[in-house]
């Protein structure tokens, strides 16, 4: 007890141990009880199996990186820490996250840095599960960056009521309209950077004006799309103070519009005066060619019935026609098929 794994640095003034870059393929299981802060990165270490890390040996375990590993998998109580307050599972190719890895009874965890660590699907769907079922209510700063995240799981932070700084930048991120934030009265800094976004819906910006504490929102380098539907944007962004760096916000496309800042666009510019329903427009003329086609119809019937009589002999005439020539090919034939008759046919002027 007190002693320091050989493959590991201990400082047990600052109650630091360090193990980076020590080909571990598993947790030492000889942590010195004093530990505070752990360091295990850059190891080929790939599965966190249940009790991975004692609570009862490591009771003041409050910080943990676990980063630049090869993590595959986070099994159920393998986090289970009593006075665990920050997490670093960043660089690691995550296949596997079980929404009980910090135990039945919840988690003290304040600080969850996954940073390029959710780029299997199942597992951004575990971590939702997880956030939602209320065991990190104590979570007060989340990082999400680097995943390459096109959509959030429906209400995946309804369950944050601590939530202070949320970063999603650097994913592809191309719409938030199925996000939502209510509930996050703590939340400060939210960092949209790097995405995908072409706009942000009154919806979003509703919600963005009901989060008093909101006063640092980033939304640079995103993909907008200055067109008629921007126009919620571009007001809420005249009028808040919540974004930082505005004015540097351009537009992407289209064409006409590159590269022209978002807080200098009209509604000359957009030309949204005269706003065209063009499903209605659609559905009208889908409704008038019925109408046409069904009286060009209704005309063919009729003449059809008007001349049912002169139709009847004409259809009788080709009858009649037809049997006729039938009657010649059938003569010719009986000629064709009798020897004498053939002899007949060819040696006389008949």
């Amino acid at each position: 007890p007190g002693g320091c794994p050989a493959l590991c640095e201990c400082s047990e003034p600052a109650r630091t141990v360090k193990c980076v870059n020590r080909n571990l393929t598993a947790v030492p299981p000889d942590l010195p009880p004093y530990v505070r802060s752990l360091f295990i990165t850059g190891n080929p270490l790939t599965d966190l199996p249940a009790g991975a890390f004692p609570a009862q040996r490591l009771p003041d375990l409050a910080s943990l990186n676990l980063s630049g590993n090869h993590l595959r998998t986070v099994e159920a109580g393998s986090l289970a820490l009593p006075a665990l307050r920050q997490l670093d599972l960043s660089g690691n190719a995550l296949g596997s996250f079980s929404p009980q890895a910090f135990g039945e009874g919840g988690s003290p965890l304040e600080e969850l840095a996954l940073r390029g660590a959710l780029r299997n699907h199942s597992v951004l769907l575990s971590l939702a599960a997880l956030l939602q079922s209320g065991a990190l209510r104590n979570l007060s700063r989340l990082e999400l960056a680097d995943n390459g995240l096109l959509l959030l799981p429906a209400g995946m932070f309804t369950a944050l009521p601590a939530l202070r700084q949320l970063d999603l930048s650097n994913n592809s991120l191309v719409g938030l309209r199925n996000v939502s934030f209510q509930g996050l009265g703590q939340l400060q800094s939210l960092n949209l950077s790097d995405n995908s976004l072409g706009v942000l819906w009154n919806s979003t910006l509703a919600q963005f004006r009901s989060l008093p504490a909101l006063r640092h929102i980033v939304l640079r380098r995103n993909t907008w799309v200055c067109d008629c539907a921007i126009e919620d944007l571009v007001a809420w962004l005249k009028e808040s103070d919540q974004v930082e760096g505005k004015d540097a916000l351009t537009c992407a496309s289209p064409d006409k519009m590159l590269g022209k800042a978002l807080l200098k666009i009209n509604g000359s510019d957009l030309n949204c005066s005269a706003p065209i329903d063009l499903p209605s427009q659609l559905q009208t003329s889908y409704v008038f060619l019925g109408i046409v086609l069904a009286l060009i119809g209704a005309i063919f019937l009729l003449v059809l019935y008007l001349n049912r009589k002169g139709i009847k002999k004409w259809m009788h005439n080709i009858r009649d026609a037809c049997r006729d020539h039938m009657e010649g090919y059938h003569y010719r034939y009986e000629i064709n098929a009798d020897p004498r008759l053939t002899n007949l046919s060819s040696n006389s002027d008949v």
